[in-house]
């Protein structure tokens, strides 16, 4: 392989003066390279960022092990199960405190227009040391202790109302969620998911005021937090062990990738983004092509004055793939600029963290290469056809 690149790399000028000959021509051909690489570029930043934004919250409870329900898939699809697990769960030795958390989805009235839209709710006991988020303090905590006070997402999309503004501003908040008139006490930062364009914080009493139809037993998840220096996996084993079959035992890990499964393989979501990543690769390849073909037969003499001279096919078949991979470096550097600053655009927009990672730029630039090269094969079929006989 080393020396194919090698070969490649001493013949870069004849690739080069090949595709400045047409410029029109190659102006089109990174025209289109430049487009199926920003598609790639937008279908996996968008898939990453909505897989980052749906498992925000599992990352900020402070846990060592979950309990749900079996039937539970992923935040917006929870059912409840019986405390009274919890309480089981407490009893197994090396295990410090366990928690409730409640979720639900309320309707929020914007109190600028008088407009309702639905948030996500979640109740925590403000006593528990339970979740770690940016903004969210003690004393904020010691606030939702109070009757009717809530924690506002600062990241919540602008349909809630200017609720971080006005609250710094000094500003008292006071509005309706689900129908329950409620005091904005504080904020914190957690961002808007696929799942819900907003987010309150509040007890897990003032929860059960916001939905009365809750049974104060019934939680959504059970947060297990061990003694320093426990090894949860044998707790994990006896717990799964011991514990009812109406409660699902998780490890942090698991409890996380119970989210990402939802969204990669339970919904289309995972599908949709597989697929638009998949037909700009597939676009790609039929640009990069029909320019290389074009190329190729517009030299098809001189090609064919190559090969009667003693040039062989291996040496042809290097220069088209010279001109396939400047083609993808010409192509993926103002598509790599652009979607830098689509991603920045669409992250103010729809208030999702997606941002240009290592990661994702090397795998476009290996697409990217790959499909140019792909189509460089293809095209060089056209000069193994090439009989100098045939054309002189």
């Amino acid at each position: 392989m080393s020396s194919l690149f090698s070969f490649i790399g001493r013949r870069i000028p004849l690739a080069w003066l090949q595709l400045m000959r047409e410029k029109i021509r190659l102006l089109v051909a990174l025209a289109g390279i430049t487009f199926a690489c920003i598609l790639m570029f937008m279908q996996l930043g968008f898939q990453d960022s909505l897989l980052e934004s749906a498992i925000r919250f599992h990352v900020a409870l402070k846990g060592e092990i979950f309990l749900v329900s079996p039937q539970s898939n992923a935040l917006i699809a929870m059912n409840t199960f019986s405390q009274r697990r919890l309480y089981q769960a407490l009893g197994f030795e090396g295990v410090r405190a366990v928690s409730p958390v409640y979720l639900g989805f309320a309707l929020w009235k914007n109190p600028e227009t008088r407009r309702t839209r639905s948030i996500f709710v979640v109740g925590v006991d403000p006593s528990a040391d339970l979740v770690d988020l940016p903004g969210l303090t003690p004393d904020e905590l010691e606030e939702i202790k109070k009757a009717d006070v809530v924690l506002f997402d600062r990241r919540s999309r602008s349909e809630f109302g200017p609720i971080a503004q006005w609250f710094e501003a000094g500003q008292e908040v006071v509005t309706e969620v689900g129908n329950r008139r409620v005091r904005v006490g504080g904020l914190f930062e957690m961002g808007a998911t696929f799942g819900a364009d907003g987010t309150i914080l509040t007890s897990d009493l003032n929860f059960l005021r916001i939905f009365p139809q809750r049974e104060p037993g019934l939680v959504d998840i059970g947060v297990v937090q061990l003694q320093p220096g426990v090894d949860p996996k044998p707790l994990l084993d006896q717990m799964r062990a011991l514990l009812p079959e109406d409660v699902r035992v998780l490890s942090r890990a698991e409890f996380i990738d119970m989210e990402r499964s939802y969204w990669e393989e339970g919904t289309a979501i995972g599908f949709i983004f597989g697929l638009g990543v998949a037909m700009g690769f597939i676009v790609g390849i039929v640009i990069v092509y029909q320019i290389l073909y074009t190329d190729v037969s517009d030299h098809l003499a001189e090609y064919a004055t190559l090969k009667a001279m003693g040039y062989t096919d291996t040496y042809l078949l290097g220069v088209v793939l010279q001109e396939a991979l400047l083609l993808a470096v010409l192509g993926y550097i103002p598509a790599f600029a652009l979607a830098v600053l689509l991603y920045d655009l669409t992250a103010n927009a729809t208030l999702l963290p997606i941002a240009m990672t290592f990661n994702r730029a090397m795998l476009v630039l290996g697409l990217t290469v790959s499909m140019c090269f792909i189509s460089g094969a293809i095209a060089v079929r056209r000069l193994r056809a090439a009989d100098p006989a045939d054309i002189f």
